[in-house]
Formats: structure tokens, sequence, C-alpha cells
């Protein structure tokens, strides 16, 4: 037999106050046909004033730790990719922690910006195979709002604030591809972009800063690194993608999804895509799309599922697995 990591519940939170494209026209040289036609983004979630992401993160594990059935006292680690954690220190993770009532345990961040869910993914799965953990907590969670440059029309309107969470539990399996759970994982980054996507400020620069992006060259590298990192992890689970019932993507923009199914012989019909109501919502996109995919009755039990994603690093990677 081969242990396997097993995702048992799914859950997401996004705030309450909802931002049409209509209403960055009052203070942007912009309209809502032009961030539609560029991005395919129609609305997204701004978190309410002193909502963090820690709360944001919050609601998420509580909706998946409901959805797996099981409670706080069973989850043995928590992790936390974001890129915009309440405080410096300490993390996110442990503020969730906290929040949910769990006192045994480890909880950490882990920082790979709109790519982080999939080394979260990626990292909690090798603590459920090598025994450290049986059940852990996977949370994408960002507040990107706090980042803004609300001057830039080129990076403001595409980013919202949200989280998902995922219950991952260690379970038996035959060691084949037809196995529940996480078949392969496949990292990779390259600091050599970093210029293309950043925020020019930080802790050690003593300046918050606001996040920069040259969007074009981000298009670029973002179908082809996607299309490869997907096929990677296909074939290290001996899979094609012929193999595939959805791709689960992150949510950056609609021309960026359709170039990678387009690239991988996929068809839109195989991609669960939410861009249009969230925006980007970096670490926590994925994780939304798959909580929202399964509320809408598209993603099954027994369905094999690839999640790819990049971001600033430059860093991408994909996970296949088997819902």
């Amino acid at each position: 037999m081969t242990r396997r990591a097993v995702i048992t519940g799914v859950g997401h939170y996004l705030p309450e106050r909802v931002v049409e494209n209509a209403e960055f026209e009052a203070s942007l040289e912009t309209t809502d046909e032009w961030i539609r036609s560029r991005s395919g983004i129609e609305r997204r979630h701004f978190a309410a004033e002193g909502e963090t992401t820690s709360d944001l993160a919050t609601h998420a594990a509580r909706a998946a730790l409901n959805d797996a059935g099981c409670e706080v006292e069973d989850i043995d680690a928590i992790v936390l990719a974001t890129s915009t954690a309440d405080l410096t220190f300490p993390s996110a993770a442990t503020m969730v922690q906290s929040a949910l009532g769990m006192t045994r345990g480890f909880a950490f961040d882990l920082q790979a910006v709109c790519a982080g869910f999939v080394y979260a993914l990626s990292n909690a799965n090798a603590l459920i195979l090598s025994g450290q953990a049986n059940r852990v907590l996977v949370i994408g969670a960002e507040t990107f709002s706090r980042i803004m440059d609300w001057t830039d029309r080129s990076t403001c309107v595409l980013f919202g604030d949200g989280a998902g969470a995922v219950v991952l539990e260690a379970q038996e399996g035959t060691g084949s591809s037809e196995d529940r759970g996480l078949l392969s994982t496949d990292l990779n980054s390259d600091g050599r972009y970093k210029d293309l996507l950043y925020v020019d400020g930080g802790v050690s620069t003593e300046n918050t800063g606001f996040l920069r992006m040259q969007g074009n060259q981000v298009f670029r590298h973002a179908v082809e690194k996607l299309a490869s990192t997907a096929t990677t992890a296909l074939e290290k689970a001996e899979l094609t993608a012929d193999d595939v019932d959805w791709i689960v993507p992150h949510q950056a923009n609609i021309r960026i999804i359709q170039g990678t199914a387009k690239k991988m012989g996929l068809s839109m019909d195989k991609v669960v895509v939410t861009v249009q109501d969230h925006g980007n919502t970096s670490a926590a996109s994925i994780p939304l799309a798959l909580s929202v995919g399964k509320q809408r009755g598209q993603i099954k039990q027994g369905d094999l599922i690839v999640a790819e994603a990049i971001g600033g690093g430059l860093a991408w990677g994909a996970v296949v697995l088997r819902w």
C-alpha cells in the first residue's frame, strides 16, 4: 500500500464588499469594457477596514473543516500561503491556529506569491508522506488591495482579496494513478525575472511599497511555463492531458488561462474559471476555484485535476491530484 495525501474538505471566504469594474471609472482612465477585454475580470472583493488576511483565512479554514466533517483537534499542521500576512511576524498561520482554538501541532506561512498554494500543497503533501502529519489544513489567503497603487490602471484593477482552504488527509492507496490524492508535483523558480512582478518595498528597505508588474512580459512567460509545468507534472504521474477532467488554474487573466489550455490541447470546457468574479487573488485563487468548482457541481470525487500557477519570483508549478 502507498500513503497518499487526499483532499477531504474544501472551503472559501470572500469579503463582503464587491467592487464592480465601473467603480474604477471615476478615478482612473479606464472602462468596464477595457478591463473585461484585457483580463476577463468583471468584479472583485475587497477586505473591509480592519479585516486582515488571517481573518479571511480563518473563515475559509472553518468552511473546509466543516466540509471535511472534522474538528480542529484532528488537524496536525497548518500551512498558509500568503504574500500579505497581517504582520512581519509572527506568521498569519499561527494567528489562524489561535483563532481556530488549535493548541497542538504547528503552523507556518509560505510565500511564493501567486504560486503559493501549489507550493503549500506540495509541502503539505511531503509532511504527510514523511509521516510528520496525518491531517494538514492548507490555506491560500490574500489582501492584495493593501498593496495596490491606485493610480496605476494596469495593475490595481486586476487584483482582489479572498481565501480558500483544503483539508489534506493521509489515506492508503494502491500506488497507481487511480488513487485519490496528490499524484505528483512540479515546482520551479527563476530569480532572474524578479523585476517582472514584485513589490517595490519591504521590511529591510524600510518602505511598504506597491505591486509593480510588466504585464506583457509576465503574459509571455506565463503561458509557456504553465503549460510546461502541467505537462511535466502529468508525466511524473504517468498520465497525459487526455486523462484530465479539470484544469484548475491560477485565476489571473482569462487570456492566460485560454492560452495555457490551448497549448495543452484541452478545451475550455475542462477549465474551472472564476476570474470574472474574483479577479487575481494570488495564492487564494486556486483553492477559491476548487471550492467554487465543487459548489457548482463541476468537480466530483474521482476527477483528475491539474492545478497550475505562476507568480512573482518568477515562481511556478503544478500539482496533479485525484479528487
